[in-house]
């Protein structure tokens, strides 16, 4: 690949100061990802859960 550093690789990856690093991983005091649900420990007590699953009614 020649010419300008990072061309044609991923257009969508930051531009850094020549001898910077772009950001790629969040600093965080876990290793692995991280939970999508925030501090919530699962299982959690069904009185807790405030989701109403819908019903369809089939019109016949």
């Amino acid at each position: 690949m020649a010419g300008k550093r990072g061309v044609g690789i991923d257009p969508t990856w930051p531009q850094v100061p020549q001898g910077e690093h772009a950001l790629s991983e969040f600093t965080t005091d876990r290793v692995g990802a991280l939970s999508p649900f925030g501090e919530i420990e699962f299982p959690v007590d069904p009185s807790e859960i405030t989701y109403i699953h819908p019903t369809t009614v089939i019109n016949r």
